[in-house]
């Protein structure tokens, strides 16, 4: 077997990609063991700790389940298809711009719903999250946790446990794409003033209990960010011809 080879994509989501190939196309089938760690790492030219992040994928799926001093086996399919993302699919700059276009529906809406709804303490709390990227970024952190947790907190402020869930899910495919965001905006002074303006302005519509407002912000942020990454050249806007 060939060894895995790549530039961009991560080893990980490549061998974890390969693994689902051969449980899809019944080369691995409910209730194989797979091989262990060492014999994986070897068969695919990759580290133990490359295997352990495949799995892990697999796992999250529930594809995969461990069996103490056994090892790892295929599961039983479920009777329900969880959702989920290729990740060899978002592992792109242009990807970007496809969870920018999921995140305008959802998050414009969800910011609506919290500012009918959200408490006094949970504006309290987005207000501090926001000084919670401000410092990270000032410690030279990108921020990134700090700015997922703000919009975790604007879904949980809407009261509706689902859009938590959402969020929490969306989270680990909104990491990839937010670290490019936010690494873009940290190169220029004014892209950075402009984030902390739209964060602000999301969050005092919300106070003021500003649906349309604080739906309007929400959406205007996420526009915003995808028009940055094309300022600086990180992607090429595309223009639809003319009939």
């Amino acid at each position: 077997m060939q060894p895995l080879r790549t530039e961009s994509d991560r080893l990980s989501d490549r061998l974890a990609a390969r693994l689902v190939a051969q449980i899809d196309s019944g080369a691995l089938r409910p209730g194989d063991r797979l091989p262990t760690e060492q014999q994986m790492a070897l068969a695919h030219g990759v580290s133990r700790t490359v295997v352990r992040e495949a799995v892990h994928q697999l796992k999250s799926k529930s594809l995969v389940v461990s069996r103490q001093g056994s090892g790892v086996f295929v599961a039983q399919p479920p009777a329900h298809l969880p959702l989920a993302f290729d990740p060899a699919v978002l592992d792109s700059v242009q990807s970007v711009v496809h969870v920018a276009e999921v995140r305008r529906v959802l998050e414009g809406e969800i910011a609506a719903l919290a500012a009918e709804r959200a408490t006094r303490g949970q504006v309290a709390a987005l207000r501090r999250a926001l000084k919670a990227i401000d410092t990270a970024v000032d410690g030279g952190g990108d921020g990134v946790d700090e700015d997922l947790a703000f919009h975790r907190l604007i879904g949980e402020a809407t009261g509706n446990p689902q859009f938590r869930l959402l969020i929490g899910f969306l989270e680990q495919y909104l990491r990839e794409a937010m670290r490019i965001t936010r690494g873009n905006e940290a190169r220029r002074g004014d892209f950075m003033a402009a984030v902390q303006q739209e964060h602000r302005a999301i969050v005092e519509a919300i106070a003021r209990r500003e649906p349309t407002e604080a739906r309007h912000h929400a959406i205007r942020h996420l526009v915003n960010g995808q028009q940055r990454l094309v300022e600086s050249g990180v992607i090429v806007q595309t223009q639809k011809e003319t009939p």
